[in-house]
């Protein structure tokens, strides 16, 4: 709440000053939403099913596992690419206060040269450009943490498992026009589950992040309720 209040009352600051000062008086402002939102979204998601009981935000299994998965399901069979796909959203909810942590000084750290514009753009605007900002430097920093929770969650080990379903006893591979060993295999598609949990993570992170943004410019509370609407285009 302390952070909202810091928001409201340096973006209703920002207003009266005066042309480049007035624009360059907005980015605290930004930037506290921002961290507020993130806060809060990362808390969301980072609970017990934050990812994996939300329809929104459920991480899926990628490219051929799901496939795969989707097509064994109506016979009972998809047993193992089931436990997969929890333990992998296991695994998101698990690395959100890294991810917090990483997206927060991002925030503090990026230039924000349109702080007027962001305000005033759409209802969430400011998210879109930290996203814009900052995605590309994300991916690569949550990769270390994401590996380490896919690991401590089971989806490493499930992943053998249910690769086995792919190209192993299931005769699946030949079907899907793949031949390789299992072993092989389980060990190419850890990289693409890592690449695809943290891709999806992010997609979560920056979704709530947004929805708060939504939140809090519809409905500004406080002494600066007034000046923010106008802000805001209300």
């Amino acid at each position: 709440m302390v952070h909202r209040r810091v928001f409201l009352t340096t973006a209703a600051a920002a207003l009266l000053l005066p042309g480049a000062v007035q624009a360059q008086g907005a980015a605290p402002g930004i930037r506290s939403l921002l961290v507020t939102a993130t806060r809060q979204a990362t808390q969301r998601l980072g609970q017990r099913d934050g990812f994996f009981g939300d329809r929104i935000v459920r991480i899926p299994l990628p490219g051929l596992l799901n496939t795969t998965q989707r097509r064994l399901q109506p016979l009972g069979l998809s047993g193992p690419l089931d436990d997969l796909e929890l333990r992998m959203n296991r695994a998101a909810e698990a690395v959100m206060p890294q991810a917090r942590d990483l997206v927060i000084t991002a925030i503090r750290t990026m230039t924000i040269s349109d702080g007027l514009d962001i305000l005033r753009g759409g209802d969430t605007a400011a998210t879109q450009y930290l996203r814009r900002r900052t995605e590309t430097s994300l991916t690569s920093h949550l990769r270390p943490p994401m590996e380490t929770t896919l690991a401590s969650s089971g989806a490493y080990g499930a992943l053998d498992s249910a690769a086995g379903l792919v190209d192993g006893q299931s005769g699946l591979g030949q079907l899907f026009g793949r031949g390789r060993n299992t072993r092989s295999t389980a060990r190419d598609f850890r990289g693409e589950v890592t690449d695809f949990a943290i891709e999806k993570a992010l997609d979560g992170v920056f979704h709530y992040v947004g929805e708060e943004e939504r939140g809090l410019r519809s409905n500004p509370a406080g002494q600066a309720r007034d000046v923010l609407r106008g802000l805001f285009g209300q």
